[in-house]
């Protein structure tokens, strides 16, 4: 499978509804794959329920049918939780259609926050989590916690990530955190929300839409691996819970359709939900042994200028994380960094690529390799 176009609205607070974001991010991929929506088989849909959603429209695929005036088109939605983009990605590229539309789209702003980790924790263990408000800044401090234990991890090599990756997102103009200064003084001194996590170890909700289209017919970036993996639900029922095997899974399952290893892979866009998660999945991913992670962090190999760039785009530290529209947003940076459309941000060596997206503390976890191979 193919992609032919891209596209996505601005990371951020937005006045505009979740119809609006959703059209201006389909209208864009349309564009970019000079193609009319006549000429699309059938759109997948990622979008969360929410039960404090101001718009409180839950038959959504109705109503995307409505804006874009078709009723021809059959549209499904697909509920994966943080993991949606990637797993809408997924059944895309599973579908008998020649060309699928796949376009994620979350509003997390401007309820309060109380009403948004409400919403957020219903993809938490209802017993043991959500009713003992175990959020998932919680439940990741507590992982980071181990993780530090296990392998002398500090809270520095924490803030070198959250650094790195609002230094990509300054120069991206569809981040959150474009042309925003951030210091690893600030990083360092910021508010502990869950020890040892700080303000700026946590990712940002916001609002926002990616759209791409998947399709059959040859173009010049190819997705050449695509696997979905689902594990437990609560963290603490994990074999290990430094080391995800959802991811493992899914990342291998994907490493062998593409034919490659870890080691050819030049670029990634990595689930960073919380800075310690991606630390461990430098690990899980296959680019260092478990317990290294922070070694690349430190040595800059993970750096817009190292060895193996992440998260170019930002992350979901500093480009904001739409929960549903992640998944997709990876596919969009991936895509323009092949296409050398990164400008500032634009690294050297793109022919493969990886996007890994995250449900859940580890729970479904999606992997797409993609290969440019030239126009």
């Amino acid at each position: 499978m193919y992609i032919k176009g891209v596209g996505m609205t601005k990371f951020g607070v937005h006045v505009k509804t979740t119809q609006e974001l959703c059209y201006e991010a389909i209208m864009e991929a349309l564009d970019d794959a000079d193609m009319p929506l006549v000429d699309i088989d059938e759109i997948i849909i990622s979008k969360g329920d929410s039960e404090n959603d101001a718009e409180r429209q839950r038959l959504f695929t109705g109503v995307l049918s409505s804006i874009l005036k078709d009723e021809d088109i059959p549209i499904i939605r697909v509920t994966a939780a943080c993991s949606g983009g990637g797993a809408a990605i997924w059944n895309a590229v599973n579908s008998e259609s020649k060309n699928t539309l796949v376009v994620g789209v979350e509003k997390l702003t401007p309820p309060p926050t109380k009403y948004v980790t409400d919403d957020l924790m219903m993809a938490s263990e209802r017993i043991y989590e959500q009713t003992e408000g175990l959020s998932f800044p919680a439940q990741n401090a507590l992982i980071a916690q181990q993780y530090m234990m296990k392998y002398g991890v500090s809270s520095d090599d924490l803030a070198l990530v959250a650094l790195k990756n609002h230094e990509n997102a300054f120069d991206n103009p569809k981040a959150r955190f474009y042309g925003k200064k951030v210091t690893l003084d600030m990083i360092k001194k910021s508010p502990v929300v869950a020890s040892p996590l700080r303000l700026f170890d946590c990712s940002i909700s916001v609002d926002g839409a990616a759209a791409a289209i998947i399709s059959k017919e040859k173009n010049d970036v190819e997705i050449v691996g695509s696997a979905l993996y689902t594990d437990r639900l609560p963290a603490f029922e994990a074999r290990d819970m430094v080391s995800w095997e959802a991811t493992r899974l899914a990342v291998g399952s994907a490493y062998k359709q593409a034919g490659v290893t870890p080691k050819d892979i030049d670029f990634v866009e990595i689930h960073d939900a919380f800075t310690p998660v991606e630390l461990i999945s430098y690990e899980d991913l296959g680019f260092c042994n478990k317990g290294e992670g922070a070694r690349l962090i430190r040595e800059g190999v993970t750096k817009l200028n190292g060895k193996l760039p992440v998260n170019t785009s930002g992350g979901l530290k500093a480009k904001g994380h739409p929960v549903s529209a992640t998944g997709i947003s990876q596919i969009y940076e991936i895509v323009k960094q092949m296409r050398k459309q990164a400008d500032k941000r634009q690294i050297d060596r793109t022919k493969i690529g990886l996007a890994h997206n995250v449900g859940g503390v580890g729970s479904t976890v999606t992997a797409h390799v993609l290969k440019y191979i030239g126009g």
